[in-house]
């Protein structure tokens, strides 16, 4: 249906638009006040979002800790540092181990008799048959890396630059050095299987060969490995694997990089006499910065939901309409805007549960894994013959790792946790460190009860991110039940607005028509004043 015409006031001089809004004030504070509400809904769920991806973050972090194979932390070291590096991964034995590298490995190479001399300069444009002659036309290179053959037809363009290439495609490195007048040519291994070879075969191997052009570019070798060819000048190395013994047992390796046992060993140099030994221990530092890392990434996730909990009230700010803004500076709109945002999840409820979740989770005492089993509803029991009166059960504060309650604490920092003598936290630096003299006496007791921490922790905020009817699966809020809500408040806008409009219109219909009727008025009263006036 078309809107009707509005006249504003042109007869009467009333100023209709404003009287109509007058009029329909109580419409536009409805739709005003639902527009506000899901503005207001909006930012709520976008907080949550941000709060959801956190605890989701910390969920999925908590796989560091639950296995044993997160903490299968060892510290390898090798006696002489020039021969040998060594890493653990975890598996190894601790002790000592002796290691004697007999070899290094090394890749086949050869490199080619000088070509040129200053007078006449050999470069990559040189063409072949003008170092081989006119009769290397037509023939043909073999290159053969493994069982893979690729042949070089020369023709009478064929450069230095050609056979490179060729030897390149072979899968070779391969080099001309215009400088040194030679070709520098080795395998991209080590290794004494990354063996090639580049031959002229005969019109019996199928192929236009002649040994006369491999001497002419410099590059056949008959002697022995490593000594220069008397006849061409160049020099052809095998491929060598690496030899090492490790505790009198001996491994061969194309490269120089050995995995045995869990040891990781790059050998650099050979030893002499006995060798070297290698030390293998449990990596305490290790365990103490995994153990740290998992504090800190718990102080930062409840610090930033105690933020949140306890942020101030906003007060009877509101989102603010479009004619609202218009009155007031972006800067202003922002600081007000910041207001209401910052405390949208003040005193709320769903957070409030889950940072009892996660603080009383952080708060459990465990039996180390020696005396006590989980039964099947995730309960911690203590295993037959042990007795109970001198089982020691274990919590975060054995190990020197404590809040400092809500009257030390900083603001919003009383559920923050701390390591006595952490040198990186001023306030409990100079305090016995306990933990690592936990860790340097007893690791498996720590390990223990950090594994079984984190078990707990992650089950019950996996329980806090089931999904129900009012929510999805790995959300900790109620996401469904605010879609819901904010498409509740969509219609309602939308109903409103019509509402509006249509008293709106109606108005406007009668103002209208009184516009016309004193328009009409008017016209018939100069008309009866002309015929009394004549």
């Amino acid at each position: 249906m078309a809107s009707p015409i509005r006249m504003s006031g042109m007869v009467s001089g009333l100023d209709t638009e404003s009287i109509v809004k007058a009029l329909t004030s109580s419409y536009q504070t409805k739709v005003d006040d639902y527009k506000k509400a899901q503005t207001k809904l909006s930012w709520k769920q976008d907080a949550w979002k941000e709060v959801n991806t956190k605890i989701n973050d910390f969920y999925n972090s908590l796989d560091n800790y639950r296995y044993q194979s997160s903490w299968n932390l060892q510290k390898a070291t090798a006696s002489d540092a020039t021969k040998a590096t060594v890493t653990a991964n975890g598996t190894a034995f601790n002790g000592t181990q002796t290691l004697k590298i007999t070899s290094l490995a090394s890749a086949a190479s050869l490199t080619s008799g000088k070509l040129g001399d200053d007078k006449s300069k050999v470069t990559a444009s040189t063409k072949l048959s003008d170092i081989a002659g006119a009769d290397a036309v037509g023939k043909t290179i073999r290159i053969t890396v493994g069982d893979k053959n690729t042949d070089l037809e020369i023709d009478a363009d064929t450069t230095v630059q050609s056979l490179v290439n060729k030897l390149k495609d072979a899968g070779l490195n391969a080099s001309f050095d215009e400088d040194q007048q030679r070709f520098y040519i080795s395998s991209k291994k080590s290794g004494t299987a990354q063996s090639f070879s580049i031959t002229a075969g005969t019109e019996a191997d199928g192929m236009k060969g002649d040994v006369s052009i491999l001497n002419a570019l410099k590059l056949s070798s008959s002697a022995d490995d490593g000594k220069v060819d008397s006849n061409t000048g160049a020099i052809k190395k095998n491929g060598v694997n690496a030899e090492i013994t490790l505790n009198g047992v001996g491994y061969t390796s194309s490269s120089n990089n050995f995995s045995i046992n869990g040891l990781n060993i790059q050998a650099l140099a050979k030893t002499d006499g006995d060798g070297i030994t290698i030390n293998t221990q449990v990596d305490t530092q290790g365990i103490y910065d995994k153990v740290k890392e998992l504090i800190s990434s718990y102080n930062d996730l409840i610090n930033s939901l105690t933020d949140k909990y306890n942020a101030e009230s906003s007060g009877s700010y509101e989102p603010l309409t479009d004619d609202e803004k218009a009155q007031m500076s972006d800067k202003e709109v922002e600081k007000w805007e910041k207001k209401i945002k910052t405390g949208l999840l003040r005193r709320d409820d769903t957070l409030d549960s889950l940072m009892s979740t996660l603080t009383n989770g952080m708060m459990k005492t465990y039996y180390d894994d020696s005396v006590a089993t989980f039964d099947d509803d995730g309960n911690q029991v203590l295993k037959a013959g042990t007795d109970a009166s001198s089982a020691k059960k274990y919590s975060l504060a054995t190990f020197g790792i404590m809040t400092k309650g809500i009257l030390q604490s900083a603001t919003n920092r009383q559920y923050e946790y701390h390591i006595d003598g952490d040198e990186d936290d001023a306030s409990v630096s100079s305090k016995t460190d306990k933990l690592m003299t936990a860790i340097t006496e007893d690791p498996d007791k720590v390990v223990d009860f950090v594994k079984n921490l984190t078990n707990n922790l992650s089950k019950e905020l996996k329980k806090k991110m089931t999904a129900t009817s009012l929510r999805t699966v790995f959300t900790v809020y109620n996401d469904k039940e605010m879609a819901s809500e904010y498409s509740s408040y969509t219609k309602l806008i939308n109903q409103w607005t019509t509402r509006l409009n249509d008293m709106q219109d109606s108005y406007y219909k009668k103002f209208s028509k009184m516009e016309s009727t004193l328009q009409e008025l008017q016209s018939s009263t100069s008309s009866i004043s002309g015929l009394v006036s004549s």
